[in-house]
């Protein structure tokens, strides 16, 4: 149980960790870009809201196997699959959580606002010192919340992770499958245990978000916008 728990962890950790970073530049340019491709760029990103968790772990199972064109490019470094590996669930992970990192910096990106960026820029700022020392300290708020909404999240994960990972007991079983096999031979007592406690983690972590979205420093929204 030990290692289902640690295995779980893990994977939420390294999932939170790597879509801070990569959803980070995204989000700004769906916030900032005049684009009108950001609005397709951005329905992309939302696609796992909507799609069945079932039918991202399918495409997925296909474009990790052995026989996928994708890891064909990875033959010669000695890699022939993904799935059913630690690798593909953070992989499925990624891309399962995407819209939950994305959603909630877009959104603070936008509190930004000009006026900010603008009197940085007038202090001899450039984008990129304007970005790290004013866009994203005023953004934290969206950082917050997007770490918590991928950590829960994915710790949640069942579909997707079930058919990338194939609930390999010691590598890629996580707490939702446990659950799923403890119900298929019958051994309800100890499925009721660990879902009541992911009951009670899914609480507590809407409950911090809450309290991020009411208690944590302003985004600067009123003084940010024109």
């Amino acid at each position: 149980m030990g290692l289902v728990v640690l295995t779980t962890v893990e994977l939420a950790a390294t999932t939170t960790f790597l879509l801070l970073l990569l959803a980070t530049p995204l989000a700004w340019w769906l916030a900032r870009s005049p684009s009108w491709w950001k609005e397709v760029a951005g329905a992309l990103t939302a696609l796992p809201l909507v799609l069945p968790p079932t039918v991202i772990g399918f495409y997925l199972l296909i474009a990790l196997g052995p026989a996928s064109p994708l890891m064909a490019l990875l033959h010669p470094f000695g890699v022939r699959a993904l799935a059913f590996t630690f690798t593909g669930l953070v992989v499925g992970s990624l891309i399962y959580s995407l819209p939950f990192a994305v959603q909630p910096l877009r959104t603070a990106f936008e509190g930004v606002g000009d006026r900010p960026l603008e009197l940085a820029a007038t202090m001899g700022a450039g984008p990129l010192d304007r970005f790290v020392t004013v866009a994203v300290p005023l953004a934290r708020r969206g950082f917050v919340s997007a770490a918590i909404l991928v950590f829960a999240h994915t710790v949640g994960e069942f579909g997707v992770v079930l058919m990338i990972g194939g609930a390999i007991p010691g590598r890629t079983e996580v707490l939702s499958t446990r659950i799923y096999s403890l119900v298929e031979s019958l051994q309800f007592g100890a499925a009721h245990r660990i879902a009541g406690v992911m009951t009670a983690f899914a609480f507590v972590s809407l409950f911090a978000l809450l309290l991020v979205e009411r208690r944590v420093g302003g985004l600067g929204v009123g003084s940010g916008r024109r």
